[in-house]
């Protein structure tokens, strides 16, 4: 299921995930741009030409779902995928009140994130 899509920001503070998904979302067609945290990506002037983001939930600092809060309070309606290790109700719940459009647990397929991204550019939101 191959796209020309649009860019798409990632926030992982894993190193070795971050490139990952990078590879991951170039074999779909997608251009990225990587952040090892949340105030890296509040502080960088292209963080705005991205089309869709990809948050980790636990970052060190500013969390992937304050991000999305501040970004929402920002006027920013960008479709928000959120990815964790550590899912509980409680935060997949704390996560789908932020605004995101869908939710993967790590490790998760490799077309999961794409399909998710492509499915959020298409209709604006996906679940």
């Amino acid at each position: 299921m191959h796209t020309t899509a649009g860019v798409v920001a990632i926030v992982e503070d894993d190193a070795a995930m971050r490139k990952s998904i990078e590879r991951l979302l170039h074999a779909y067609d997608f251009e990225t741009l990587a952040y090892a945290s949340a105030e890296e990506f509040l502080g960088c002037p292209l963080a705005d030409s991205a089309a869709s983001l990809v948050f980790d939930i636990h970052l060190p600092g500013i969390s992937g779902i304050e991000l999305r809060r501040r970004l929402s309070a920002a006027g920013s309606n960008r479709p928000a995928i959120f990815i964790t290790a550590h899912d509980d109700k409680a935060t997949r719940a704390e996560a789908l009140a932020a605004g995101c459009v869908a939710f993967l647990q790590k490790p998760f397929e490799p077309g999961q994130l794409a399909e998710a991204l492509q499915r959020a550019m298409k209709s604006g939101t996906a679940n």
